[in-house]
C-alpha cells in the first residue's frame, strides 16, 4: 500500500497550485486562510508546503501580495491574482474539465471487475504499442 499512498501524495501537490488559484480567484486571502480553506475541502497542507508555494507563484508572476493591518497581531501578507494568474486559471480549468472528463469516461465505460491472474498472460496482454 506504500505504492498507493505514494502516487495519492503525487496527485494532491498536483493539485495543490491549482486549488490555491482557485481559492484566490474571488478575494485575497491570507495564508492561514488559505491552508484553512483547503483543510475544509479535505486537502490537508502544512505552512512548510504552502509558503515556498506561494513565493515560487509570486515568482512566477500569478500572484501578487499586499500587507493588511490585524486587529489580531501584526499585519498580514494577503494573497490574490495577478492579470497573468487569472489568465493561468482559465487554462488551468480548462485542463482540469479535460482531465475529470476523461477518468468520467474511463469510468463509466471500463467498469471495475473482479481481478482474474489468466487476465494477464502474454496471449492476452499484447506489448502496448509506442508512439
Amino acid at each position: 500500500m506504500a505504492n498507493i499512498e505514494n502516487t495519492r501524495s503525487q496527485m494532491r501537490k498536483g493539485m495543490l497550485e491549482y486549488c490555491i488559484l482557485l481559492l484566490l480567484r474571488h478575494r485575497p486571502l491570507y495564508a492561514n486562510d488559505i491552508i484553512a480553506r483547503l483543510k475544509e475541502a479535505e486537502m490537508i497542507v502544512v505552512e512548510g508546503t504552502l509558503y515556498p508555494l506561494l513565493n515560487r507563484l509570486k515568482k512566477d508572476g500569478w500572484l501578487k501580495y499586499e500587507w493588511q493591518e490585524s486587529t489580531q497581531g501584526p499585519p498580514r501578507k494577503y494573497y490574490s491574482l495577478t492579470a497573468d494568474g487569472e489568465e493561468a486559471l482559465r487554462q488551468l480549468d480548462g485542463s482540469w474539465n479535460e482531465l475529470a472528463t476523461t477518468v468520467s469516461i474511463l469510468q463509466q465505460n471500463y467498469p471495475a471487475l473482479p481481478y482474474q491472474p489468466s487476465d494477464l498472460t502474454p496471449e492476452s496482454n499484447p506489448e502496448p504499442s509506442t508512439f
